[in-house]
This record gives C-alpha cells, structure tokens and sequence, in this order.
C-alpha cells in the first residue's frame, strides 16, 4: 500500500499538490493492474485488480478530502458550481500518459464517493479483447441491430470499441456514437467517426437518437438500451437500413429478447417479437473469469448468430427455449457458441480452472457432466489474451 499524502486535505480541489498526490495514486494503481478505483469517504483508496476490491493506501479520506477530489475530477465549471447539489454524475476524466476514466461521483451515508473505470488509451482488438473470429462477420453487417450484453464490469465498452476500431481499420462509413459519457476516442483513419457525449453534446438519448438519423449515419452506437423509447428508436434505424450496436444488461443470449420484450406493456410484445425477429443481426454476451495462472481475468462470450430458425424462435414465444440449443449447433456453420461451449475451450487451453468455470456455466451440472465424456485435453480455442 502507499500513503496519502497530507496534501489531500488541502482545502482547494485546484491546489497542485491535491492533484498531484491524486494522480500519483491513481498512476500507480493503473501501472498494477487495476480496472477500478475505488474514493469514498471514511475508507482507503482501493483498486479491483484481477476482479479483486483491494486496499491501496494507508490513510482513510475526510469527507472534505472526497469533495475536493470529486471537484477537480468534474469536467465542466458549471457542475462544478452545482457539487453540493449532485448525488449521482457520471462524466470521464484523463490522465496524460495514463489513460482515460469513466467516473462516476454518487453519495452515500451523505458524503461523497468516487468509482473510476479505467479505459485504455489505445482503441482494443478483437485479438486481445480474445473475441471469437464471428464478430468480424458481424461487425461487416450493413443493417441491423447488434447487442453486447453482460453485468457491469463484463467488458461490453471494450467490445463495442474493438467493433468500432474494426470497423475504422476496414470500412468507409460514418459512425454516429451516442456516450454517457465517452469512454475510448477514436480517431478517424477510414471511417469518419462523430461521438456525442449525452449532457454536452446532446440533450439526451432521445433527442441525441432522433438527432442521428439526420446526420447520414452508416452506423450508429448506443450505449445502452435502458427505456421502451430508446429500444423502440433503435429498431426504427435498423428498419431504415442503418447498422445499430447497443447495450443490455442481461446474462445471455436467450435472456436478452424477453427482457427487451418484458419492458414493453403487454399489447404490444407480439409486435415487439417480430421486430426483433427482423432487425436483430447477433447477441455477444461475455463475463470476465479469473485466470488460472491469477494473472488478470479471460473473457467467456456467448455468441448468438441470428439465423432464420432463429427468427423464428424470436418471433414465437413458445419456442424460446429453443435458441440456446440452435446456438450450439450452429457453432461450426455460422461461429455462435453457447457460454458452455466456451468454458469448456478455456477449461482445456489450461485458462480457466474446472471449479472457476463450472460455476460460471450456465447449465454446472450438465457442463460437468460434458467435461467428464472429454477424452484427454481438448486444443485450446482462440480466446486466449486477458483483458485487463
């Protein structure tokens, strides 16, 4: 651990030292690892480093001293004005030669905290990010809607970038993204690439969405599906030809349709299904699993690749439980695979430890079972970089 330096209580969030001692921390947790920070008051710094909360400094912070580190990590001087009024903000922050930051400042027993998200400065690959080889296929489509899916901290912001970054490597088209708040930059190489932050360059997602359809737009990113409006504005750009990419907080491929479904009033889910039926082009859903070696985390993806059987199965709720079979028999015509099906490839590339992976299968006793008919070691698959 290393000390906090008597400096954070200086009482201006703009004085140097305050700054400085902050960003000495949060470099030095970044140069560990770390894929968040964790500021609140009354409690140490801590840093998640390999998918672990640990303490990093000796000092417990002041309520005074978390203000003034939320103060200075506000972008803008007019929410700055407004700190004692706030009780949730998220904005992103950048550190030169570190990295940039999601933050998000919230209160909690009255006073401050901070959790800052690291995002790397250089825009993932497929590669690295160890995503399966189908996402090229998918990032190609020119239509259509796209979800990444998965809990917090699964990595769905690193896949969107790698589909984007692909895509600005390869293609010649305008993506149009809408952020809260930006994450990775990018830079325009093929493609021309226009990020909108919610708040400062677009009122909100509604307005921003509505906004985008007007801007010649090849592609458009959301960074999250979160309301019937927002969804039902995703699928009319798909429907106009446009290629959508969002995000769902849902744990499968499976899942993801009967949430996006279930936020609708009852009238309208049939017509909700077909829509989806029509526009929806793939589901990644991936969670992120301690390496065996403990050294950083391995990605797990379910991938779901759209077919017409498929469709059809999204069309007719009655055969739902159908998809996630169709996903597995489809692995070696059209590059879908079942979490299941990935666990056992990192189970037997000697990634992931059978205990590990077994308790993140969605199916523990049936993926035991499958692993216990392997005869010897299966080659590893391709997913083999960590992701932090």
């Amino acid at each position: 651990m290393i000390a906090v330096s008597t400096v954070l209580e200086a009482p201006s969030a703009k004085a140097p030292e305050l700054r400085e001692a902050v960003e000495n921390i949060i470099k030095a947790a970044v140069q560990r690892g770390a894929s968040d920070l964790h500021i609140k008051s009354g409690d140490v710094f801590r840093s998640r480093i390999n998918g672990q909360l640990i303490p990093f400094t000796k000092q417990r912070l002041t309520p005074e001293q978390t203000r003034s580190i939320a103060e200075f990590l506000i972008p803008h001087e007019r929410d700055r004005k407004r700190l004692d009024e706030i009780t949730d903000y998220d904005c992103s922050w950048g550190l030169a030669g570190v990295g940039r930051f999601r933050v998000n400042i919230l209160r909690q027993r009255g006073s401050f905290m901070i959790v800052m998200r690291v995002i790397p400065i250089e825009i993932p690959t497929f590669d690295q990010l160890g995503l399966p080889a189908v996402l090229r296929d998918v990032a190609a489509h020119e239509r259509g809607l796209v979800l990444v899916t998965g809990v917090t901290g699964s990595g769905k912001s690193s896949t969107q970038a790698a589909m984007i970054g692909h895509m600005n490597q390869n293609m010649r088209r305008h993506v149009v993204t809408l952020e809260n708040p930006i994450e990775f930059l990018h830079r325009d190489i093929n493609c021309s690439i226009t990020q909108r932050e919610i708040g400062v360059d677009t009122e909100d997602f509604r307005r921003g969405l509505r906004a985008a359809l007007r801007q010649d737009p090849d592609v458009i990113l959301i960074g999250e599906m979160r309301d019937t409006e927002s969804i039902d504005i995703a699928l009319k750009s798909a429907e106009t030809g446009h290629m959508v990419i969002s995000t769902v907080h849902t744990k499968d491929a499976a899942s993801t349709i009967s949430r996006l479904v279930a936020v609708f009033p009852p009238e309208e889910q049939p017509i909700v299904r077909m829509r989806l039926a029509e526009q929806l082009q793939a589901v990644v859903s991936q969670r992120l699993l301690p390496r065996k070696d403990g050294k950083g985390r391995v990605l797990a993806a379910e991938v779901m690749v759209v077919t017409g059987t498929i469709r059809d199965c999204i069309a007719d709720p009655e055969r739902a439980e159908e998809i996630r079979e169709l996903i597995a028999e489809g692995r070696t015509t059209y590059g879908s695979q079942t979490f299941d099906q990935c666990l056992m490839d990192l189970v037997n590339a000697d990634q992931v430890d059978f205990a590990v992976a077994k308790a993140a299968a969605t199916n523990p006793n049936d993926f035991e079972l499958k692993m216990n008919m392997l005869s010897g070691r299966a080659a590893g698959g391709s997913m083999s970089q960590s992701y932090f």
